[in-house]
């Protein structure tokens, strides 16, 4: 069975930081493309990290210098690190794999994903207080 599980979710301060987990079971990670979105709540499907099949990465300016992923391909798992939080990193954040097309921002996550990738994860909550 294929799954996508996100893990390390959470509430932080702002400034603060929190790592963001995802590991797949049923597929390699290292052998397809793989994303990472958030959604707030009133705001669209967003794109805050890809990867392309051949390595090629993207963070949008809301997250770059502040967000890094990493992949440990020995345990099958992507990291999403994020520092210095701020308010409007608070959404679901949700890990994809596999694209059908090019990567893009999109409307709701939950089922937009599902129709732009193969895998996909249930999401996983980070709240930033003030």
């Amino acid at each position: 069975e294929v799954q996508l599980v996100e893990s390390g979710g959470g509430s932080v301060q702002a400034g603060g930081s929190l790592r963001l987990s995802c590991t797949a079971s049923g597929f390699t990670f290292s052998e397809n493309d793989m994303a990472w979105y958030r959604q707030a709540p009133g705001n669209e499907c967003e794109l805050v990290f890809s990867r392309s099949l051949y390595g090629a990465t993207y963070y949008p300016d809301s997250v770059k210098g502040r967000f890094t992923v990493s992949q440990d391909n020995a345990k099958n798992t992507v990291y999403l690190q994020m520092n210095n939080l701020k308010y409007e990193d608070t959404a679901e954040y949700y890990c994809v794999a596999a694209l059908f097309g090019t990567p893009k921002n999109g409307m709701n996550c939950a089922l937009w994903l599902r129709d732009e990738y193969s895998y996909w994860g249930q999401g996983t909550q980070v709240t930033v207080t003030s």
